[in-house]
């Protein structure tokens, strides 16, 4: 069953930001667009890759009012260490979320019961708190994050403008479709 169009359901986890402890909830979500990028595990090798691409891209997400945040099945406290010991983490602006309960990665569909680890999974939530885009990966490969950027505009447009779609590699400023009886075929 997709999780598309539906809404996050209630949840409490304990991040790592900017220094300090903090609770995350789906009322820290509203408002705003949220980006949620799981990860199967801190100190992990493709990991700390995704993070630093999701670091060096993160004031284009601020810029489009959205926030980022890693979740992994670790603790908070191991996130503070691993943003104080990974130069690639430690680029991180965005809380690091700890999932130790794996609540977040069973509500998502990303628990792998066998490892008790998540799969690498990108999904994009509006500030109404309903999942607009989900993606899924293997953990052996690893994301771009420039992808999950252009899908996360992808979504703000077509929630500000109803009635219009964005063809395959829509851009920001590109011309979009308004499907109608006229267009089929004709695409």
């Amino acid at each position: 069953m997709s999780v598309i169009n539906t809404q996050v359901q209630p949840f409490k986890a304990q991040a790592f930001h900017n220094g300090k402890f903090i609770e995350v909830t789906e009322d820290t979500l509203k408002g705003k667009w949220s980006v949620f990028i799981f990860m199967p595990a801190a100190f992990t090798f493709n990991c700390p890759t995704e993070v630093e691409d999701a670091a060096e891209n993160h004031a284009e997400f601020k810029k489009a009012g959205a926030e980022v945040y890693v979740i992994t099945t670790d603790t908070h406290f191991a996130h503070k260490v691993w943003h104080e010991t990974s130069p690639a983490v430690g680029k991180a602006k965005f809380p690091l979320v700890g999932d130790p309960t794996h609540a977040l990665t069973r509500a998502f569909g990303m628990h792998i019961d066998a490892e008790g680890l998540a799969l690498r999974g990108t999904f994009i939530i509006n500030p109404e708190g309903f999942i607009k885009t989900a993606e899924v990966h293997d953990n052996a490969i690893a994301r771009d994050v420039k992808e999950t950027l252009r899908k996360l505009k992808a979504a703000q447009y077509v929630a500000k403008n109803p009635g219009q779609v964005c063809p395959a590699k829509w851009q920001e400023g590109n011309k979009t479709i308004a499907p109608s009886l006229e267009l089929v075929g004709k695409i």
